[in-house]
């Protein structure tokens, strides 16, 4: 097994502590060094906040971990494709690397709508591997929605 795939069933566990208080499965983590150094989950319903993506909030535990705001030579590990915001928010913390699960071709924002971490045009550009373990996040994501529509 690849590191990446270790690094993906550990956010696929985080993800599923977002069913925990009802926010849709998702988990990321920062890793720099080879080492996890934030590990978060959807927390948008329990806070009450629409920017709590696990991503988001991620790079933020990562950028407290590390003293600055400039994550160069993290990866972002997530098991949905980021969206807009979260895709940004890994641009401004200078992230190198995403790692992520689940395609999202509602929101995706690392090649499924838009391609946000390889546009010269922008001031940053990172790598990404997409599809890692892209069966079980995406399974994780439709029994949540399916127990939604069952209720």
């Amino acid at each position: 097994m690849s590191t990446e795939e270790e690094w993906m069933r550990l956010a696929i566990a985080e993800a599923k502590l977002s069913l925990e208080h009802d926010d849709i499965p998702i988990g990321a983590l920062v890793i720099f060094n080879e080492e996890v150094i934030a590990s978060r989950h959807n927390e948008r319903e329990l806070l009450g906040d629409p920017t709590a993506h696990a991503e988001a909030l991620a790079i933020r535990d990562a950028a407290l971990a590390l003293g600055t705001s400039r994550l160069d030579g993290a990866t972002l590990v997530t098991t949905l494709e980021p969206c807009p915001m979260c895709a940004g928010a890994c641009l401004v913390a200078r992230i190198s690397h995403v790692v992520f699960g689940a395609e999202d071709p509602k929101a995706g924002s690392l090649g499924s709508l838009y391609q946000l971490g390889g546009d010269p045009r922008l001031n940053h550009e990172f790598s990404v591997t997409p599809r890692v373990l892209q069966e079980e996040c995406a399974d994780l994501l439709t029994q949540f929605f399916s127990g939604k529509r069952n209720k």
